[in-house]
């Protein structure tokens, strides 16, 4: 395959996967800002979203499909990936045409091989991987909170995942590594984490929501960039039966001996069960030798919307005029503070205490 991407600054912004669960969100708020070009499998399926509002830029579809050899060539000014890019075709394209470029679909090991990829390919434009939970909002509201404080120490994160919501497919990609160990900082040191241990019950916007461990990409980018030397983050559900029967099928070992494709439709029936809409909640713990800050992010909208949000977050931080070629995190971008005041002018509210 030899996709061909090229710079035009005056071009649209590309969206791969733009009219998926994520996609069609982040399509909706971008186009009152940039022209796009959706990609994906089927183009009829986002062919709405080029009529639903003649009022915003021009918003075109076009396939492009991930998984099939055929080459794809467009001229953009800026890429943002809403689907998982296994094989780094649209990372490899972008980068190599110095077209700045978003993600926020990896989960940490793909996260770490991007970074690799990247760095290899020498950018001349910025890299923003932003694929920490929900689109790296997570990441940037600890970034807030430890710069009020003059630095972070510990970080805990607990998400109240609710079972009513919206979900795409590749939201819940993360379930096919619930059978694999990872590492994260305690202490400042390495430590091997077992994913869906390490429980605790914590209020998360007044709902009392028991936790489990899960690896995701903020627990390996926040030691690095925030210099904290513990970061933990942990899910649990709006629905105590949900939760009692995904620690359950640890217990039992589902994902260890049920971790091929014959059991994939059962592990993610534990979580994928998209609904008519829900609201998202998430709890930021940030502490440090000036103390401790306590962020509560809630979505009305859900999770689906509140990771458009972070991705358009990311738009924004590539196309500034003074972005800096290279990798980057959320929690690395310029001004945390706006950062939050922004996610809030998009309907997301920021309880801190």
């Amino acid at each position: 395959m030899n996709d061909l991407l090229t710079l035009d600054p005056a071009g649209p912004v590309l969206i791969v996967g733009g009219y998926g669960t994520v996609g069609t969100a982040l399509t909706r708020h971008a186009s009152a800002h940039w022209p796009l070009l959706l990609t994906g499998r089927n183009p009829d399926r986002g062919a709405h979203l080029a009529k639903e509002n003649p009022t915003v830029k021009k918003v075109t579809v076009e396939r492009w499909d991930l998984s099939q050899p055929e080459p794809f060539e467009a001229a953009v000014g800026a890429v943002i990936s809403a689907v998982n890019d296994p094989e780094d075709r649209v990372l490899r394209a972008a980068v190599s045409a110095g077209i700045p470029y978003v993600d926020v679909t990896r989960w940490t090991s793909r996260v770490t091989r991007a970074i690799t990829l990247a760095t290899l390919l020498k950018p001349t434009a910025p890299v923003l991987l932003s694929s920490g939970w929900m689109g790296g909002v997570t990441s940037t509201v600890a970034a807030a909170l430890a710069q009020e404080l003059g630095g972070a120490s510990n970080v805990d994160i607990s998400i109240r995942y609710d079972v009513n919501d919206q979900a795409g497919v590749d939201s819940v990609d993360f379930m096919d590594r619930l059978g694999l160990e990872f590492e994260a900082r305690k202490g400042g040191k390495a430590a091997v984490v077992r994913p869906l241990t390490d429980t605790r019950w914590v209020d998360i916007a007044g709902h009392r929501t028991k936790v489990a461990r899960l690896d995701t990409p903020e627990q390996f980018t926040l030691p690095l960039t925030l210099g904290a030397g513990s970061v933990a983050t942990r899910i649990g559900f709006s629905s105590n039966t949900s939760t009692t029967a995904l620690l359950a099928a640890r217990s039992v070992g589902l994902f260890r001996w049920g971790s091929g494709e014959k059991w994939a439709p059962l592990r993610r029936s534990l979580l994928y069960s998209p609904g008519s809409g829900g609201t998202a909640h998430i709890r930021v713990d940030v502490s440090g030798s000036g103390g401790s800050r306590t962020a509560t992010i809630s979505d009305p909208l859900g999770q689906a919307h509140l990771t458009a949000v972070g991705g358009l977050l990311g738009l924004h931080t590539v196309l500034r005029d003074d972005a800096q070629p290279g990798v980057s995190f959320p929690e690395s971008a310029l001004e945390p503070a706006a950062q939050l005041a922004r996610l809030e002018s998009y309907g997301v509210t920021i309880l801190r205490s």
